[in-house]
């Protein structure tokens, strides 16, 4: 009996450390931060961008990569994925500027050497400075275009839901990181567990801001269906597209062609500077 009872104590004890462990820790398994910032000359980047710096209503001090609108009224505000950083990231806004677009790389906290770490209230802190930036830059809210890529999405979706923006662009989104834990960790109640949530199935629905979702059918890390699943709860005006063969990352390059031609229909708005507001 007291070999049965010990064969019974010994994993359950394995499994309550591990869950206690991975409880503790969580926020490792969720973000993969560069530690060292690139300067834009190291990383070869478009001439038209230029360092914004911004400061966060909690007093991080970060800075994204932005070039101005030069023939295009609409700016972009991308958020990239858990683990990129702006070296990474500093070809994608190549097309949209080459098309007259603005497009601002936001980095998180605690990325590409900045200071802080990453948390959800956070990131969507840091997302609030860069939008309040750009629009002391004379940008307009409503010319704003946010654009998400993986993690990123979630900051788009809690922004577009705070500011009068003139659009939403989801690259591989999720439906909320909850369910995605519970993905890649079916053993662990993670609706329990699970700190930096980001629901996006329960903020998308709330506005009418025009949204894009593109997925990739080979997408490796996030189920194309929550894309479709986010497509569903949209009120407002929408369009989905499913790039057959895409997987996670090249979705980045593949749906640039998609973006441009979505934005070029969207209304825009004349004028300077907008206060916006949350």
């Amino acid at each position: 009996m007291k070999i049965v009872r010990w064969m019974i104590a010994v994993p359950v004890a394995v499994y309550v450390l591990l869950v206690v462990g991975m409880f503790a820790f969580q926020r490792s398994l969720l973000y993969f931060p560069s530690r060292e910032y690139v300067t834009l000359a190291d990383a070869h980047a478009n001439k038209a961008l230029q360092e914004l710096p911004v400061r966060t209503a909690d007093g991080i001090n970060l800075k994204g990569w932005y070039a101005p609108a030069t023939s295009k009224a609409f700016t972009f505000v991308f958020f990239h994925g858990n683990g990129d950083s702006l070296y990474g990231d500093v070809d994608v806004p190549e097309p949209y500027i080459a098309a007259g677009y603005g497009f601002l790389i936001a980095e998180y906290r605690g990325y590409s050497g900045l200071p802080g770490k990453p948390t959800e209230q956070g990131l969507y802190a840091d997302g609030r400075a860069y939008l309040y930036g750009l629009m002391a830059q004379g940008v307009k809210s409503e010319n704003i275009i946010l654009m998400g890529h993986s993690l990123g999405t979630g900051v788009a979706v809690q922004l577009a839901g705070e500011f009068k923006v003139g659009g939403l662009i989801l690259l591989a989104p999720y439906v909320s990181m909850v369910k995605m834990a519970q993905i890649q960790y079916p053993f662990i109640p993670a609706r329990l567990l699970v700190l930096d949530r980001f629901d996006n199935e329960k903020k998308i629905g709330g506005g009418n801001v025009p949204v894009l979702i593109v997925n990739g059918t080979a997408d490796e890390i996030i189920p194309p269906s929550q894309g479709q699943r986010l497509y569903g709860l949209v009120k407002g005006p929408r369009e989905f597209h499913s790039m057959p063969g895409r997987g996670h990352n090249d979705i980045l390059e593949s749906a640039e062609g998609i973006c441009v031609e979505w934005v070029g229909k969207l209304p825009t708005v004349q004028g300077n500077f907008d206060s916006g507001g949350e």
